[in-house]
């Protein structure tokens, strides 16, 4: 079982440049911990994403760590031309000595994707246009590509990322019919659906990845997200993360509200109570947030737990406080599950 760390780097509270620092002294946290991996949010025109320019934070992380691995989670792919990310990719990945994680996507919200100037319904189509230019570009010497959004002819790639033939990629999966393409093409996986329903895309993960020849000590990662608070009391614990959990679901919800619509992806309930009821936060003493975890990942079929430490307005002392009694009294009991 490894452990890694999402991020929507939401609005907490304290000045924005006071916020960035805070959290980079918390992934510093994660670092020294032994956490593999920091994944981080990008969304735009919201209080739910105060990083819509990953590689910028991304950039600050590679500096502030020796060991943990990071990346997006995802690069909006709709949103960006994909020469440009091909190189802001090689950038980190060597500033980092190789340690990049490449998390790639579409766009779920149609809001954010319309403020760009980009028509929800052509994202798709465009994400994977994008998608196969950025993969030319990390492994070839040259572009050249010819689709509906996106022309290239003979241009010239300069840059290499330190991995080859690219760093690991990554993929959001909330429903089993969507993980044959993923596990096929042996991308990594994360999902913020309940256990019961990760373990049936999971299981069809395991079948398609086994049918499609590859090696099976070589599985990739099957994440799965969890918001998390550890205190010495479980009451304490559950009111810092139900006061905390308001003002996540606040800026979660907010352009959904302002254009009266719901989100289709995300099916995130308004209060903490019924968070922790369907089992996507767990909040605590180190016992009950232990015991809770080692029940979900033995659900799910999961080898990667994906922690959320830092959300709503949850203080760097709060934050701190539950990565390090995850760390000393949860951590050793999971590490052998998978």
């Amino acid at each position: 079982m490894k452990f890694g760390v999402f991020d929507h780097m939401d609005r907490a509270g304290p000045p924005l440049g006071v916020q960035y620092e805070e959290r980079l002294r918390l992934i510093a946290g994660y670092d020294a911990a032994g956490f593999h991996a920091y994944h981080l949010a990008e969304h735009h025109s919201t209080p739910l994403g105060m990083a819509p320019s990953p590689s910028v934070f991304l950039a600050a992380v590679a500096q502030r760590t020796k060991r943990l691995r990071f990346g997006p989670l995802v690069y909006t792919l709709s949103l960006h031309h994909p020469l440009r990310i091909v190189e802001e990719i090689c950038m980190l990945d060597q500033m980092s000595g190789g340690r990049l994680e490449l998390g790639i996507g579409r766009g779920i919200s149609p809001y954010e994707v319309a403020y760009y100037g980009v028509d929800p319904a052509q994202a798709p189509e465009i994400y994977r246009e994008a998608y196969a230019v950025i993969l030319q570009g990390l492994t070839e010497r040259r572009v050249d590509f010819q689709g509906k959004f996106f022309t290239f002819r003979d241009v010239p790639i300069v840059m290499e990322p330190v991995q080859r033939p690219h760093p690991p990629l990554w993929y959001g999966v909330a429903r089993p019919e969507l993980v044959d393409w993923p596990a096929q093409n042996r991308l990594n996986i994360v999902t913020n659906i309940t256990a019961e329903a990760t373990r049936a895309v999971t299981d069809r993960y395991r079948r398609e990845y086994a049918a499609a020849g590859h090696n099976p000590a070589a599985l990739p990662l099957m994440g799965m997200g969890r918001y998390i608070v550890v205190a010495e009391s479980d009451h304490e614990a559950r009111e810092i993360a139900r006061r905390a959990y308001q003002r996540w679901y606040a800026s979660f919800i907010l352009l959904w509200d302002k254009h009266g619509g719901r989100p289709p992806f995300a099916n995130y309930p308004p209060s903490y109570d019924e968070v922790d009821a369907r089992g996507y936060g767990i909040a605590g003493s180190p016992a009950t947030v232990r015991d809770a975890l080692a029940r979900q990942i033995r659900e799910a079929g999961i080898n990667y737990l994906v922690c959320r430490f830092a959300w709503g307005d949850l203080t760097l002392a709060e934050s701190q406080r539950s990565l390090d009694l995850f760390q000393r009294e949860v951590m050793p009991e999971l590490e052998g599950l998978a």
